[in-house]
C-alpha cells in the first residue's frame, strides 16, 4: 500500500542535509522534487551513503530499498517549497532519505494512505 507524504521546505537556500554528497542541490521546487524522486526509486542516495560507512558490507541491504513506482511533485509558493511524495517505502526510510536531502530543514504537514 502507499502513503503519499506532504512536505514543506519553508528554507529551501537552507534545505540541505549535512554532508554536501547526500544533500539536495537543487534551487526551486521541481528540482527538489526530481532529486527526492530519484533517492525513492533508486539506490543511488543510498550507495553514496553507505560508501562512506566504516564497514559498508556490515550495512543492512534492506535500508537501501526501493519503490520504482513513486512520484514526487513540487510547487513553489510564496517563499517555501511544497513536496507531495508517493512511495510504498517505509516512512522510516522516506524520512531518512529526507534527512540526507534537507538534513532538519523540512517539515511533514500530512500523510495519507493511497
Amino acid at each position: 500500500m502507499a502513503t503519499r507524504y506532504f512536505i514543506r521546505l519553508t528554507d529551501p537556500e537552507r534545505a540541505r542535509g549535512e554532508d554536501p554528497d547526500l544533500a539536495f542541490r537543487s534551487q526551486g521546487a521541481e528540482g527538489f522534487a526530481a532529486e527526492l524522486q530519484e533517492a525513492l526509486r533508486t539506490p543511488v542516495l543510498f550507495e553514496r551513503w553507505r560508501a562512506k560507512q566504516d564497514d559498508p558490507d556490515e550495512v543492512d541491504p534492506s535500508l537501501g530499498a526501493t519503490d520504482p513506482a513513486a512520484t514526487v511533485t513540487g510547487r513553489d509558493e510564496h517563499l517555501d517549497v511544497w513536496l507531495e511524495a508517493t512511495t510504498s517505502l517505509p516512512g522510516t526510510l522516506f524520512k531518512q532519505r529526507m534527512r540526507w536531502l534537507a538534513g532538519n530543514q523540512w517539515s511533514l504537514t500530512d500523510v495519507k494512505s493511497v
